[in-house]
């Protein structure tokens, strides 16, 4: 009954804060056992963020990855809309020669002269 249940909650860190730890930790002004104590983090989280740090995964600028990604985005959007307007042009073209079709059969035919009925002068 007299129990209590402690609910840990998943903290997110920002960016600049895993960095400026990281730094501190770089700086050897301050051990690794002092930052985790003062910023109560484990040290495999901290040495994670110093493996992140070292990749440039904690930078500001976004990565090789992150702007391929959204050239890949960028340029999947640019084939679906060409896709679009090529399909679009295609059934044009398809209704414009039905059409074509349809006024030409419904125009009168005329039966191709034969050589027997071409006149002239030489006939």
């Amino acid at each position: 009954m007299g129990e209590r249940i402690i609910v840990m909650r998943h903290r997110k860190f920002t960016q600049d804060f895993k960095r400026s730890i990281v730094e501190q930790l770089l700086s050897e002004t301050v051990g690794p056992a002092e930052l985790c104590r003062r910023y109560n983090i484990s040290s495999g989280q901290l040495y994670t963020w110093k493996r992140q740090y070292s990749t440039g995964k904690l930078n500001d600028e976004p990565s090789k990855e992150a702007e391929l990604a959204a050239r890949v985005h960028e340029l999947e959007c640019l084939l679906g809309k060409v896709t679009l307007e090529n399909e679009f042009l295609k059934k044009a073209v398809r209704n414009n020669l039905k059409l074509t079709e349809k006024r030409e059969s419904s125009l009168p035919r005329i039966a191709p002269l034969s050589k027997a009925f071409k006149g002239g002068a030489n006939s």
